[in-house]
Formats: structure tokens, C-alpha cells, sequence
């Protein structure tokens, strides 16, 4: 029962992989209006332009048989419609709306954050006549208020999947997405059966045809049993209406998305070992009991990917690194959760922006201790922490996700880091890890929380981030030193702090009580001027805030 081949393995793939880091490639970046209206254009300060360094998606393809290699297309072909809904559900329809700008990098910007809102500055408007993000995207009506949604009596009205408008006499009604979006949910669906026929693994053709199913009724937990079921595929596809970030009013809608992956099949057989450990560790939280009576699934397993495509809300403004899903709370109680790693786009971030981000804001003495193993380990062991904790609130009247509202993302994300290091901790004590330094594991996650709270406020990672260093800084977990302007651990607080953290979200959560969640996100989600200074150091050394990719079938060769 021992970890030490997590830090082995890592440190096997930080040599064969780990390329020193190429200089960041300047990238063209990235209503409160109907999209198909024409503002009048305001240009974006220039050096916004310049926040995303550009990464081509590639992936050794070679394991793929023929009929594989005719797949991947078409998976990205239904991909590419998810990113087409994605828009609509965030702004309205691409083309009109970004046949209103004139500035070709103007509109690259605003093609990465999939509006005139920049997702990485808290959602402010680059083309000011746009003004606000609207909190509730275009899931509800704008001129719907919390309490008129409050205040109607409408079954299901909570939804993952259905859209919120108006009928002829203005009243409020759902309209599920197979309906609103039936002609292109149809076209994906059909990309995804004639895949199927390409897949010579039963299991992976019979999810596909299933999620294609899925899609066209609005109905996907048996697809989401199904996928857990799926070990061995090379080829892995994660496509639908998944999580609920963009409905910043209500965290209710869910947005769509997809990701074309490839499987390291030796990296996952070596990782699928750690989830066995979720109850054991579940029964070692530091709360009371109720707040840990749920059992994970044992079904659970872990995995590492090269990812050859992103599309919808995964590809807008902040690029995620790892997956863990399915979001549904049945699902996850029967069979647990799958934890997807990806590890090229990991590697572009470690290297474009975690290890320059150190040279300037951590103490010199400490940036040995700034690493890819401890990077890859934090990581996912904060996929891993996301099946720990309770699903339900203790009253048993709702899911944590339906008390919590328009906060439950945030939540969610805050405790999956600190849980992520709290199982570290554990398993350091207990002899399970034994490959480099504790000290590691902080000083990255300490550089790791500057990364993510750069995404901004409007990111459920950046509020998470921001709430953490926020507590962390009260329990003096980190110092700043006033005359170099970097921060260093300390240790025997950092540790505590990490308890302390976890006791308190995973009591929030537990609890159910919206009032006291939402006056803790107010009083802890706030970049005070200090950081904010710190910060904008970063920006003027220019280094890159998050990723874009180049991808694609001519990317790949297909």
C-alpha cells in the first residue's frame, strides 16, 4: 500500500517530457445586448491580447488502429457542435455576434472567452457598450429577477437541462435543451453512432450510442453509469451539457462542452491503484461524523490522458487540467467518480506559467521546491478529494450542490484543493508517500493558488483561490516579505491552516446554509490591493495567464 510510485512515474514523465520552457508565443486573444445587435466598439487595452500563450494539441497516435484514427474526426465534428450550442447558451449565435468587431485581434479575444467579456478579469467588458455579464447567461430571460424565478411554482424548475423563457403571455416556462437545440443535437448524434460503428471496443460503442441517446432526450445518467463502466478504451470521450459554472445566477444550468482524449494506458493502469483509498480517507476528514456518512463509490479509478480537443465551456478563458466526473450525486454514491488527468496541457502550464510565476513571487530559498511531481500530485489529488465529503446536506432536504446556488461551484472547487492536500498530508504520516518533501507539496500549492486566482472572480477555481489565500494569509500559513516582494510557507501553519479550511468548507457544505456560505464567499473572495500589486507584477513581466490551443484534425494529422 504504498504511493511512492506516484513521485516515481512523475518524476519518469518530468524527463521524458519536460522540455524546457519555450517562450510564451504571444497569442491573438481574446449580453446585456442581444448578440445580434452592433455595439459601438471599445478596444481592449493591448496588452490583454497578450495574456494566453498558444500550445499545439498533438498526441502519439501510433497504438491507434486504422479504424480509430477514422473516429477521432468525427468525435471532433460533434465536438465542434457542443461549441456551437456553448455559444448560444453564453452569448447568442458566434457568427452574428462576431461579425460586430472589426479588430481582428479584438475579435481572437473575444472568440477565446466566447463573448466581450473577459473571463480572466472577473467578466469585465472589453467592448464596454456590452456592459454587464449577465449572471444568468442566456439560460433565463433578461429581465427575469431572482425573486419573480423564486416565487414560481414550477416543478423541475432547478433543472440541469432546460432552458428558462417566456410564453406569448409573458409567463415563465421550461424549455428542455433535446427540444431548443434539437436540429443540432440530432447532427451530433448521429456523428457519435456512426463512431460507434468504428469502435471495436463493445463498451466504448455501446457509451457512444448511449450518450447519443443521451443527448437527444435530455436523460443522461445511463450514460453516466455506462461511462463508469468503461476501463480500457484508447480513445475517450467526454461530450454533453456538464457543468454549471456559466449559470453564475442560480448554478443550476448545466453548459455544454466536450473533450476528445487519448489514453495513456500505462500511466492509468499505474494511477487507477489510488482511488481504493477514498474510504479509508473519507473516514479521516476532520469534522464530526454526519459530515462524513457517505460512503465513495468503490468503483472509482484514475486515469492520465493526452487531451487532442476542447470545445464549449471547457474552452472558454481558463483551460482545464483535470476532469472529475460524472457531476451526478447518485451516480457518484453508486460507482464514484473518474479521474481524468491531462497531462500535456498540465505540462504547457507547469512550464509557460507556474515556474516563471515562482522566479517572481515565491522566495528564492524556497523555489527548489517548485516541481512537476508535486504539481501533477496537488493536482490530482484535488480530482481525487472531489469524491470526498458528503453530497447531501444534512437535513436531507436537498443536494449540497442545490443549497449552495450560484455558490456551490466555488465550494465545491475550494475544498477539492484543500482535501487534495489534506489526503498529501495524511498520507505522508502514514508512510504511504515517501518521494520528495512535504515542503514541496506546499511551496507548489502556495505558487499553484497565485496561477488560479489570476483566472479571476467571475471562475469558480479563482473565487476558490482567492477564499483560500485569503484564510491561509489570517492563520499566517505564508509570509510576504516587504523588501523582495515574495512569500514563503511556513510550515507548521500552512498545516494547520489546511485542517482548519477543510473543517470549515466541509461544515458549510454539510450544513446547507446558504446564508452563512454566501456571507463567507463576501467576507473571504476578495483580492485585497496588496495581492492585487503582486499580481499585476506578474502581468508586467508578461507572463501568461492561461493557455490557447492550436487543434484539430489537420493538427493531428487526420
Amino acid at each position: 500500500m504504498r504511493f511512492n510510485s506516484l513521485f516515481a512515474f512523475t518524476a519518469v514523465l518530468l524527463l521524458a517530457a519536460c522540455k524546457p520552457a519555450e517562450p510564451p508565443a504571444p497569442a491573438e486573444q481574446q449580453a446585456s445586448e442581444p448578440a445580434s445587435s452592433v455595439p459601438e466598439q471599445q478596444a481592449a487595452a493591448p496588452s490583454r491580447f497578450d495574456i494566453y500563450a498558444t500550445v499545439r494539441l498533438t498526441a502519439d497516435l501510433s497504438r491507434l488502429d486504422e479504424r480509430q484514427k477514422q473516429m477521432i474526426p468525427l468525435l471532433i465534428e460533434a465536438s465542434q457542435i457542443m461549441d456551437g450550442l456553448y455559444w448560444l447558451q453564453a452569448v447568442g449565435d458566434k457568427d452574428s455576434f462576431l461579425a460586430t468587431i472589426d479588430d481582428p485581434r479584438e475579435r481572437r479575444f473575444a472568440e477565446i472567452n466566447y463573448g466581450p467579456w473577459d473571463r480572466l478579469a472577473a467578466d469585465q467588458p472589453f467592448i464596454e457598450s456590452y456592459g454587464p455579464k449577465p449572471l444568468g447567461a442566456q439560460f433565463y430571460p433578461a429581465d427575469m429577477s431572482k425573486e419573480e424565478f423564486d416565487a414560481w411554482q414550477q416543478e423541475g424548475k432547478d433543472g440541469l437541462y432546460t432552458l428558462v423563457r417566456r410564453d406569448d403571455a409573458g409567463r415563465l416556462l421550461l424549455q428542455p435543451y433535446s427540444e431548443a437545440f434539437a436540429p443540432q443535437l440530432a447532427a451530433a448524434a448521429q456523428l457519435l453512432r456512426e463512431a460507434a460503428e468504428l469502435a471495436s471496443n463493445a463498451e466504448f460503442a455501446n457509451y457512444l450510442r448511449m450518450r447519443a441517446d443521451a443527448l437527444q432526450t435530455d436523460d443522461f445518467q445511463p450514460s453516466d453509469m455506462a461511462w463508469m463502466d468503461m476501463k480500457s478504451n484508447p480513445i475517450e470521450l467526454v461530450i454533453g451539457p456538464i457543468e454549471t459554472y456559466e449559470d453564475q445566477l442560480f448554478g443550476y444550468r448545466a453548459s455544454y462542452e466536450a473533450y476528445v482524449l487519448i489514453k495513456d494506458l500505462e500511466w492509468s493502469e499505474r494511477l487507477a491503484r489510488f482511488a481504493q483509498y477514498l474510504p479509508e480517507l473519507q473516514q479521516g476528514l476532520p469534522v464530526p461524523d454526519a459530515y462524513k456518512q457517505e460512503t465513495p463509490g468503490s468503483d472509482a479509478d484514475l486515469n492520465a490522458y493526452d487531451v487532442v480537443y476542447y470545445a464549449g465551456h471547457c474552452n472558454a478563458g481558463s483551460k482545464t487540467i483535470a476532469i472529475n466526473l460524472p457531476n451526478d450525486e447518485q451516480v457518484q454514491l453508486a460507482k464514484g467518480t473518474r479521474r481524468l488527468q491531462l497531462k500535456n496541457a498540465m505540462l504547457a502550464k507547469y512550464n509557460q506559467i507556474l515556474v516563471p510565476l515562482a522566479d517572481v513571487l515565491i522566495a528564492e530559498d524556497q523555489r527548489a521546491h517548485i516541481t512537476f511531481e508535486s504539481f501533477f500530485g496537488n493536482t490530482m489529488f484535488h480530482e481525487v478529494a472531489h469524491g470526498l465529503g458528503i453530497k447531501n446536506t444534512l437535513d436531507g432536504k436537498s443536494t449540497v450542490r442545490q443549497a449552495m446556488k450560484e455558490h456551490a461551484s466555488a465550494l465545491e472547487e475550494g475544498k477539492a484543493d484543500v482535501l487534495g492536500l489534506y489526503m498529501v498530508q495524511k498520507l505522508r504520516e502514514n508512510g504511504e508517500i515517501t518521494d520528495g518533501e512535504a515542503m514541496d507539496d506546499y511551496v507548489t500549492f502556495l505558487a499553484g493558488i497565485f496561477r488560479s486566482i489570476r483566472f479571476g472572480a467571475s471562475s469558480a477555481h479563482g473565487r476558490a483561490n482567492m477564499i483560500r489565500f485569503n484564510f491561509f494569509e489570517q492563520a499566517g500559513a505564508f509570509s510576504r516579505d516587504e523588501t523582495t516582494g515574495t512569500y514563503r510557507v511556513n510550515r507548521a501553519e500552512f498545516e494547520q491552516a489546511v485542517q482548519a479550511l477543510s473543517a470549515r468548507l466541509l461544515t458549510l457544505q454539510g450544513d446547507g446554509d446558504y446564508a452563512a456560505v454566501d456571507a463567507f464567499v463576501a467576507e473571504m473572495g476578495n483580492v485585497s490591493p496588496a495581492l492585487q500589486a503582486d499580481l499585476d507584477r506578474l502581468a508586467a513581466a508578461a507572463i501568461p495567464v492561461d493557455i490557447v490551443f492550436e487543434q484539430g484534425s489537420d493538427v493531428l494529422g487526420l
